[in-house]
């Protein structure tokens, strides 16, 4: 990743929504929104599409003005995975597998931001999340599911072995015996379930979905924004990492934390008995 496309803003990326440009992109306040705008084929991921979002998720990765992340889909999905008759390669044209797999790299390094990125993310799941499109919603911090939404991995179907994170997701969700059966058998699982077996987090109707996901994130990027980013980080080491590595990262965090403004605001605010106003500082 260079130095020039870290240092994109959100504003550089643009606004898409079009053939040209099927992602969508708005700003609701601190909050962005992520639209995968192609609703006729279920919003099913591209080249095209991929490196939009994955440049937009980078700049958004990088800017101070946003403090949370929804990404969606339009129409009556979320995502159906990847476009299976996307790409135009010829015969003789084909991506040599280090081709293939290079490109498959950076479509993983989308879902590795989401996952990683100091701010938090937010999936709105409503209606159909599979294979690849699965794996974004599931590398969000959170998943906020519609009641008619379904979800499956998808990728046995089109004798695929799975990307983006997948595997580790799911493992990482519902643990190693659960997400074997999940890829083996691909079942579709409804809201219902997905939420019993914590794939999502919070399941809502479809007509309260936009409004209930929004109301997360803003409340999300309105708050400590240096404290959720080391919460993150906490999170996100607890994962993979020892106690001993979880306690010394804890306690970095704690300490950064302490001096902020925002743990002042804190502290103060509830001595008078108020909510705290954060400044992100």
């Amino acid at each position: 990743m260079s130095s020039h496309e870290e240092s994109r803003s959100v504003a550089d990326v643009g606004v898409g929504g079009t053939p040209d440009r099927p992602l969508r992109i708005e700003r609701d306040g601190r909050v962005l929104i992520l639209t995968l705008h192609r609703p006729d084929k279920l919003n099913a991921l591209t080249p095209e599409l991929h490196e939009q979002l994955h440049q937009a998720v980078v700049a958004a990765s990088n800017d101070a003005d946003i403090g949370a992340i929804v990404l969606t889909g339009a129409g009556r999905a979320f995502c159906s995975g990847g476009d299976m008759g996307g790409r135009k390669d010829s015969a003789s044209a084909a991506p040599t597998l280090e081709q293939r797999a290079e490109e498959l790299r950076r479509h993983g390094e989308t879902a590795r931001l989401l996952h990683d990125m100091p701010k938090p993310t937010l999936a709105m799941v409503n209606g159909v999340a599979a294979g690849a499109g699965l794996a974004l919603a599931l590398a969000c911090d959170l998943r906020i599911a519609s009641r008619d939404s379904v979800l499956t991995t998808s990728y046995v179907k089109v004798a695929m072995s799975g990307d983006l994170g997948c595997s580790y997701f799911l493992t990482q969700l519902v643990g190693s015996a659960k997400a074997r059966e999940l890829m083996f058998l691909s079942e579709r699982i409804d809201a219902s379930e997905a939420y019993r077996i914590g794939l999502v987090s919070r399941i809502v109707d479809a007509d309260s979905l936009r409004a209930a996901t929004l109301q997360l994130a803003q409340q999300l990027a309105q708050g400590p924004a240096l404290a959720l980013r080391y919460i993150k980080r906490n999170l996100t080491c607890a994962e993979t990492g020892s106690l001993a590595e979880v306690l010394e990262t804890e306690a970095f965090g704690m300490g950064r934390c302490g001096r902020t403004q925002d743990a002042k605001e804190a502290a103060l605010a509830f001595r008078e008995k108020r909510p705290p106003i954060f400044k992100g500082c």
